[in-house]
């Protein structure tokens, strides 16, 4: 079996390549890389897995149980393979109206970028005792490489962590140390030129932010910080990715990432009402800017646009546990893509998020479905925002409450197919959210299968830090081999995935890599379990 998956995985990406790639020395490494994903991501209980076998399902149980049809999987794979064929080494970068956004009229000349970039670089090294520990401690052991999907999947040195982070450590030990500036390359430095911006453009946009390789380094350097820093840096020359910077404008206009207007807002969550009347008999509201209410509910606007079974559920359990609550049509959203390129991005969306708080005088805040934004909320919100007076929380906590307090029931008979989990990198080696989402699961799903590596050592989904591109899709895919080595292995149908980023990417992972999952979040299978 496990020879099978390695072999149905190889083909895969086979596929996609030339024949000068096939035949390169890269594809020969990604070989060897593919058998070592396989080895680290079959599970110690996976006979057990195995054992308990798969269902054969019909057309009209896959729909019962929530399964993407299987003609939509086959037309999302072949879209996928499409954008794969037509993709670039590197995101495309921002036009002027984007860069105009983020206070660059234009990309900073191309002579003056090593001089500008080693000036914020000093800047950031006197800032941020974490920058300096980073590059000052590492002693290039190892230990990051083959715990990093970006090398894992594309077997490119420079995905490598160390190899990344020393694009800008010997940039710093020639300028910022007294054997680099004496001894130049003989102390591992090397003079920045133009050359050098564009390596750090296109690997720094090659990081996940996971912070996997962190959890492994005997020194804990987090690599994750210096890809921030670096395109922190890279945004003050202009050199930003256009899907990034378009992100950001549509949460500085409408409040949300995919610019939705107030009144198709509005519009959606009346079609979603609709539906829950139809499904469940029952009126289940979605308010809007009510004042006064205990909850302000901030989701991802996905929710309003692809993902509505996540949002359905969490109405669905506001309903049923008596909580009054509401939406702002001012932010509907969790996520927040300042913290992929620049602070003042990320510090205007929780101002945003907390002025709304206190417009609509709530209680509390409850967090919806991202990771990187509950990272955003939790970590950063009470040092870079102005103070708050309420409460803030995730959805994993408040459903965790309603479970404990009885208030609500829960019917695990409603998903009876084999379940693993994505945790997704800022929810589990950020915050810590590890078991929470696990003692979900087992309440709302008859077959959980956790996946391995689990919990702080699981695999990103190889979309987050923002690289959800289109132009991007082969390393999109090649980034995202590990999380399919893992639902390939627990032989899950379900992969619940508790974060946008990942309610993205992986339906594009599971259908290119032919994982037979579909993607839900987690709030989406309390909402099937729930008794109303």
């Amino acid at each position: 079996m496990k020879s099978d998956k390695l072999n149905k995985l190889t083909e895969i990406e086979e596929k996609s390549l030339t024949e000068s790639e096939r035949k390169s020395s890269t594809f020969s490494e990604r070989k060897r890389l593919n058998e070592k994903i396989m080895e680290m991501c079959t599970p110690p209980n996976k006979e057990a897995y195995d054992r308990r076998g798969l269902p054969q399902l019909s057309d009209t149980e896959r729909e019962k149980y929530h399964l993407i049809p299987l003609d939509e999987e086959e037309m999302v794979r072949k879209m996928v393979e499409g954008l794969i064929q037509k993709s670039v080494d590197q995101p495309f970068q921002a036009k002027a109206a984007g860069l105009a956004f983020i206070g660059t009229p234009e990309p900073v000349e191309l002579e003056k970028r090593p001089e500008m970039a080693l000036e914020l670089l000093g800047e950031m090294k006197d800032n941020f005792r974490s920058l300096m520990l980073s590059m000052d401690i590492c002693t290039k052991c190892g230990a990051c490489v083959e715990q990093c999907q970006t090398y894992l999947g594309t077997g490119d040195p420079y995905n490598a962590p160390v190899a990344r982070a020393e694009l800008m450590r010997q940039i710093y030990k020639r300028y910022f140390t007294r054997a680099g500036r004496l001894f130049g390359r003989f102390a591992g430095g090397e003079d920045i030129t133009q050359e050098t911006i564009n390596q750090w453009y296109k690997y720094f946009y090659q990081c996940n932010e996971c912070r996997r390789c962190a959890t492994f380094c005997p020194f804990g350097i987090d690599t994750c910080e210096v890809t921030i820093f670096a395109r922190q840096i890279l945004t003050k020359l202009g050199m930003v990715p256009d899907f990034i910077t378009s992100v950001a404008k549509g949460m500085h206009k409408w409040g949300n990432n995919i610019a939705i207007p107030p009144a198709a807002m509005a519009d959606t969550c009346h079609f979603i009402e609709e539906e829950m009347k139809d499904e469940t008999g029952k009126n289940i509201p979605i308010p809007i800017d009510q004042e006064g209410a205990e909850v302000l509910f901030n989701p991802s606007s996905s929710e309003l646009f692809v993902t509505f079974d996540s949002l359905k559920g969490v109405a669905k359990m506001f309903y049923a546990a008596g909580t009054s609550w509401t939406l702002s049509s001012k932010i509907i959203e969790t996520a927040n893509f300042g913290l992929f390129f620049d602070y003042g991005i990320m510090k205007e969306h929780n101002n945003r998020l907390i002025d709304e708080a206190r417009r609509l005088r709530v209680k509390r805040i409850i967090a919806g479905e991202c990771g990187h934004g509950w990272r955003t909320w939790r970590m950063f919100t009470p040092q870079l925002s102005k103070p708050m007076t309420f409460k803030l929380t995730h959805i994993q906590d408040e459903t965790l409450d309603y479970m404990r307090e009885g208030r609500i029931k829960l019917d695990p008979s409603a998903n009876p197919l084999p379940v693993t989990i994505q945790d997704p990198c800022n929810m589990a080696r950020a915050c810590g959210y590890i078991e929470q989402p696990r003692q979900i699961l087992r309440a709302v799903c008859e077959d959980f299968r956790d996946c391995w590596p689990r919990g702080d050592r699981n695999f990103c989904c190889g979309g987050s830090s923002g690289l959800l591109m289109d132009e991007f899709m082969r390393h999109r895919m090649l980034f995202s081999k590990p999380k399919a080595a893992q639902v390939y292995n627990t032989g899950a149908l379900v992969l619940a995935a508790p974060c946008a980023i990942c309610k993205a990417q992986l339906p594009n992972t599971m259908a290119y890599w032919q994982t037979g999952a579909t993607v839900h979040g987690i709030v989406d299978l309390v909402g099937y379990a729930l008794v109303l």
